[in-house]
């Protein structure tokens, strides 16, 4: 490969590939540059044609964010996990599912979506496991709660099914919710003596999913399972979290709310419900209207950003109908 010949080269030029070979990463050189992350790339691929040279993104750069990233990822309770953006093309996001044995519509149009568009990331972004047996609060009528053993059943059997069609190579992300959270904290309060055994983490009965609390796509986009509250949440999670995408759950809410500024345009996701809203599960509403939708998200990445991100929204429960890009489509 041939060297930059500084002499025909100009300052500019000699700017930008100093500053490229020194940080690796779109993002950090638009940032230091005061570029979009979009221009930087295309720079980059006219200086790599123009001077017959490589200038690889890589991860060998010491990168304090992605340093600090890994030092997380290493903690007993794995805090936070992650994968580099150029990794991935599509990743599906579900959340709160709250696993009866019914299945949804909106579980078996996820599958249609993992066979169809071979995300290289799966998350269940929260709440799969729902722990009505576990929760704080008392019991409105006598109905019979589904058990501890009955609910971890139909979460195996709902997660083995996505991981009988995702593609070889899909990562399997559990950011946890604190429904989620409710089986091990019981356990921790009620018999702290059995830290350690078998089985009394949630983890355990689920070793092909990675659990954490956080996952990262590259260092602009961050999935977990619930950060503010309230119907404006995904725009209010924006505000807080800066330039940064933020996929949520928790709310039930399925929308996508756009923020632009100088630096580009952020998303503030909230990805629905994989459960149906008038399931039994949710009796505690008492039969008011919920702004909830039963649906996920399908995000979408290229030249190291966020696209605009896909929701898929059932339209019809009894029917097996859900919408996608314009179309209704029957599970």
């Amino acid at each position: 490969m041939a060297k930059v010949d500084m002499k025909r080269s100009s300052a500019a030029d000699e700017k930008f590939i100093e500053c490229w070979k020194r940080l690796g990463s779109p993002t950090l050189v638009s940032k230091e540059l005061g570029i979009n992350p979009r221009s930087a790339l295309n720079r980059r691929a006219a200086l790599e044609a123009r001077y017959d040279i490589k200038l690889p993104t890589h991860n060998s750069m010491r990168d304090p964010k992605k340093e600090k990233l890994k030092k997380i990822e290493q903690t007993p309770h794995n805090v936070r996990r992650g994968i580099d953006i150029d990794k991935v093309k599509r990743v599906i996001v579900f959340s709160d599912a709250h696993f009866t044995d019914t299945t949804t519509t909106a579980f078996k149009a996820l599958l249609i979506m993992i066979k169809d568009f071979k995300p290289q990331v799966i998350i269940c972004n929260g709440d799969a496991f729902d722990g009505q047996v576990l929760s704080r609060f008392p019991s409105i009528n006598y109905d019979q709660k589904p058990t501890v053993l009955e609910e971890l059943n139909a979460c195996r059997y709902h997660l083995d099914e996505i991981e009988k069609v995702r593609p070889a190579g899909c990562r399997l992300i559990w950011t946890l919710g604190n429904h989620d959270m409710r089986y091990e904290a019981w356990l921790v309060n009620k018999v702290p003596e059995y830290s350690g055994v078998d089985g009394f983490s949630l983890k355990y009965h689920f070793p092909n999913w990675e659990t954490c609390y956080s996952f990262w796509i590259g260092e602009n986009t961050v999935v977990k399972h619930r950060y503010k509250g309230g119907r404006t949440a995904g725009y209010s999670n924006l505000v807080a979290a800066g330039n940064t995408n933020i996929i949520t759950g928790h709310t039930h809410v399925l929308c996508a709310s756009p923020i632009s500024n100088y630096q580009g345009t952020w998303w503030g996701v909230q990805t629905g419900c994989l459960a149906d809203p008038l399931s039994a599960t949710f009796e505690y509403c008492e039969d008011s209207p919920k702004d909830w939708r039963s649906g996920f998200v399908m995000l979408s990445f290229d030249q190291g950003r966020m696209l605009m991100p896909e929701l898929i929204m059932v339209t019809d429960e009894q029917n097996g109908e859900f919408e996608f890009r314009g179309c209704i489509n029957k599970v």
